[in-house]
């Protein structure tokens, strides 16, 4: 026990493996890519309506044919993608609603419970939101209404005992 402790210095190749050292950023890459967005940023209107049209169908179908796994699932998965597009597309505040209603969905075990009074309620405010360009989760009238959806949706929570 009166050895000395040793230390074994582990050569690192990993940067070897991955190429070597990261090289200095493209700038004509970057601008190209950027510009490509400012073009394809000209159809994101179109696409978000497109993609409110999506949990427009999935609501309708709702309605036509009852609450089931099968319908809240495709509801669910619109929603999530509109929660992940709606920034993309300049409208935070859907992204922050749409956020709103994945939170109460996103679990499969208590997804039927969600009232549709409240699921309907995000979704006549995200097509409010689209239909009046509120964009801004900051705007006065988009964060009071965020505010008190994801209030109520809090409070569905917390009425079925599923934590957060």
């Amino acid at each position: 026990m009166s050895e000395k402790a040793q230390i074994i210095q582990v050569p690192n190749t990993l940067r070897a493996k991955v190429g070597g050292k990261m090289g200095a950023l493209d700038q004509a890459a970057i601008a190209k890519a950027e510009a490509a967005i400012a073009d394809l940023s000209s159809n994101f209107g179109e696409w978000l309506l497109d993609e409110v049209k999506k949990i427009e169908n999935a609501q309708a179908e709702i309605k036509r044919s009852g609450f089931t796994p099968a319908n809240a699932d495709k509801l669910y998965f619109h929603c999530h993608d509109l929660k992940g597009l709606g920034t993309t597309y300049g409208y935070p505040l859907v992204t922050r609603i749409a956020g709103s209603l994945c939170k109460m969905m996103d679990d499969e075990a208590i997804r039927l419970q969600a009232p549709r009074v409240l699921i309907d309620a995000h979704l006549d405010a995200i097509r409010a939101a689209v239909r009046d360009s509120i964009k801004e989760d900051t705007h006065p009238v988009g964060k009071i209404l965020a505010d008190t959806l994801e209030a109520r949706v809090k409070e569905h929570l917390n009425a079925i005992g599923h934590k957060e």
